[in-house]
């Protein structure tokens, strides 16, 4: 998978990670993690860029919200109205590409 292939799955992951509610960042991380039974996992070191970089798009708005916890307040991504609609077409993307591979795998096992 080339870098621009990962940056759009991982761009697809977030958007629709958020897609329920706002989260921070690790909330983000965990949350993919178990809507996937870890079977994606990526560090910090990959979203934060990767959320700068949807935050710069206008895909993705923040807010700081006080914790709740007690401790410093935290960071909360959301996705805008623009961030809605590239999480639509991504998420055609995604199944076009995940029908043509059903498809090819299929006529390759002959099931």
């Amino acid at each position: 998978m080339n870098s621009s292939q990962k940056q759009l799955d991982l761009d697809l992951v977030i958007l629709a990670t958020l897609e329920q509610a706002p989260l921070y960042g690790l909330e983000i991380i965990k949350e993919v993690q178990e809507r996937t039974n870890g079977a994606l996992a990526f560090k910090e070191g990959s979203l934060y860029p990767a959320l700068h970089r949807l935050v710069k798009l206008g895909w993705v708005l923040t807010e700081w919200q006080p914790s709740t916890t007690g401790g410093a307040p935290r960071k909360y991504y959301q996705l805008s109205d623009s961030g809605i609609s590239a999480l639509k077409k991504k998420k055609l993307e995604w199944n076009t590409i995940r029908n043509a591979l059903d498809s090819l795998i299929t006529s390759m096992i002959g099931v």
